[in-house]
């Protein structure tokens, strides 16, 4: 049985659409994701 995702459904999608937006203005895949996860306040910058 497959876990529970941690965010909803309509986030991830948000998410999404948000890199596909974004992902130009960045200078690689990696700066556009943490972007877009600081701008929506998921993830941690913290290891």
């Amino acid at each position: 049985m497959a876990r529970p995702s941690r965010y909803p459904l309509e986030l991830r999608r948000r998410a999404v659409r948000m890199i596909a937006e974004v992902r130009g203005d960045y200078p690689n895949e990696t700066a556009a994701l943490q972007a877009v996860a600081d701008k929506l306040g998921i993830g941690s910058r913290e290891t």
